[in-house]
């Protein structure tokens, strides 16, 4: 569980920030009071950490950003994680949510294509005394076969359509989240191995996300 006591200046715009996801739909106690108590401000960008709890995209450094909290929150909820599933994470930013991740699995492996963003989140990580992730640097677009299988994976950017290498990549009943398709249409998206051969897909809601890096053509077809 996270103890990490938030400084005063930032509890009421956390309580604000809490509420507000609320309001889109998260009743999860535990994924609420997770990000009630991380203290979000310590991996912004230190010239945006005065608005570390505003609901919108935030700059973490070398032209990326962090997902507005209620994407967070909302995917998580979605994931339903338990205590004994490995979760892939592609795109580690600057660890955020893979902290969160953290207490709610067992494992996390978060692969993160630029090593000066690896180093600060493994840094964040030992900050929040997270020791059951671990970061390796490199491009995660298909997945991370050499640990593979996982009970969930997560795409912390956007995709213009499934890649077959990633739904591969999970055991019976995991569950992948990404955001598919193209501006002005993107899908934040649940996918569910029910079989070694099928999957369902869940649009969840519309939003609009950055892209992964890098790229690939060959996408799995529903």
């Amino acid at each position: 569980m996270v103890t990490t006591i938030l400084p005063m200046n930032s509890n009421s715009a956390c309580i604000n920030m809490v509420d507000f996801i609320h309001t889109w739909g998260v009743n999860d106690p535990l994924i609420l009071d997770l990000i009630t108590k991380l203290p979000r401000e310590s991996f912004i960008a230190s010239g945006y950490r005065t608005v570390a709890y505003s609901d919108t995209f935030l700059p973490i450094g070398y032209n990326q950003v962090t997902l507005p909290p209620k994407i967070i929150a909302r995917l998580l909820q979605a994931l339903k994680l338990s205590q004994q599933e490995r979760v892939l994470e592609v795109g580690t930013g600057s660890g955020y949510l893979t902290t969160l991740l953290s207490h709610l699995s067992k494992t996390v492996i978060s692969i993160e294509i630029i090593p000066e963003l690896a180093r600060i989140a493994q840094e964040n990580l030992t900050t929040h005394h997270v020791t059951t992730a671990q970061v390796e640097i490199g491009n995660g677009r298909l997945g991370w076969l050499k640990q593979a299988p996982y009970d969930v994976i997560v795409l912390t950017g956007a995709i213009p359509r499934l890649e077959k290498n990633l739904v591969e990549q999970l055991t019976i009943g995991g569950r992948l989240f990404a955001v598919i398709g193209k501006p002005p249409v993107m899908f934040a998206t649940l996918i569910t191995r029910t079989s070694k051969l099928d999957w369902q897909k869940e649009e969840l809601f519309e939003t609009e996300f950055p892209f992964l890096s890098s790229t690939q053509t060959e996408y799995f077809d529903f």
